[in-house]
């Protein structure tokens, strides 16, 4: 199995993924069903959380089949642009269903601003998973190209345009910083709820603390997006780092122990003084321990062969 074949596996997630939860959000939305809404959200974050993935594979894709002699390089170009919206559309939908999610543990009930940009959002992201995939399957299948395919060359990515914009001096510090400040509110708030679950903020409850979860996720948005910026610059050599590998493995782990802190019942109900059950303690150890494996291996990255 090569990362061609990784890809093609991983792109049926988000694809149907992404239908399904948008089909099954606009069925709630349509007969005011509380309890589908909030399935159709978690489903929506999942699809969001498998995106990444299956963006970075895409790269790892491109070096298996580029030197095929019919190898459609201008097809290739415009694929990888439109997986870039994608994946920056479908992070924004899975921060709006996420926080849908925060909502409905908090206050019983998403709100209609939430629902509503959660559905735009998501209408959008599929639209674009959708387009990116009819594109991905011209690339191995000559037979399901037009004829104005023929035309397009490798001028029409982005490429060039984005090297030249990394490339000024202070777009690469100024992504950093961002990054950093991400890193540090997600790190904050992770420290927070694994200080709480091993009962040395006892006097706190868990709602005290689930108020701040959104701060992780804005933190979690701001690194996706610059982290991504650090990814084009060197797509191949990121793809070929152990460490980069493991970082990515980490940060998908991680996002499992959040999503339980989000929709499940036995964190919510530790109050003042009240200690949290063993999975709870597992969960917020997790991940705390995630973050920290990604922020090791992010570092690793820079000084690993």
């Amino acid at each position: 199995m090569n990362m061609a074949h990784v890809h093609i596996v991983l792109n049926h997630i988000p694809s149907l993924g992404s239908v399904l939860g948008l089909a099954l959000l606009a069925a709630a939305i349509f007969t005011k069903h509380d309890g589908l809404k909030k399935f159709s959200l978690g489903v929506l974050v999942l699809v969001a959380i498998a995106t990444l993935p299956t963006y970075i594979s895409g790269n790892g894709a491109r070096q298996v089949i580029f030197k095929q002699p019919t190898f459609p390089v201008g097809i290739v170009e415009v694929h990888q642009n439109a997986a870039m919206l994608t994946l920056l559309a479908m992070t924004i939908a899975g921060a709006f269903a996420w926080f849908g999610l925060w909502e409905i543990r908090r206050f019983s009930r998403a709100g209609s601003l939430t629902t509503m940009g959660t559905l735009l959002m998501s209408a959008v992201a599929t639209g674009l998973i959708l387009f990116t995939g009819s594109l991905g399957g011209k690339i191995s299948h000559a037979e399901i190209r037009e004829t104005a395919d023929a035309s397009i060359t490798e001028a029409a990515g982005w490429k060039n345009t984005v090297d030249a914009f990394l490339a000024r001096g202070w777009v690469i510090p100024a992504v950093a910083t961002l990054h950093y400040i991400g890193m540090v509110l997600i790190f904050g708030v992770s420290l927070l709820i694994l200080l709480r679950v091993l009962g040395v903020m006892k006097s706190i409850p868990f709602s005290g603390i689930h108020r701040l979860l959104p701060v992780a996720i804005l933190g979690f948005v701001i690194n996706v997006i610059t982290g991504m910026l650090f990814y084009l610059q060197q797509p191949v050599s990121y793809l070929m780092k152990s460490a980069f590998q493991m970082k990515i493995a980490c940060i998908l782990l991680g996002a499992l122990p959040v999503l339980y802190f989000t929709m499940f019942e036995d964190p919510w109900q530790t109050g003042s003084n009240r200690s949290t059950s063993a999975l709870t303690k597992i969960a917020g150890l997790s991940a705390f321990v995630f973050l920290v494996g990604a922020i090791i291996y992010g570092r690793l990255i820079y000084i690993s062969n």
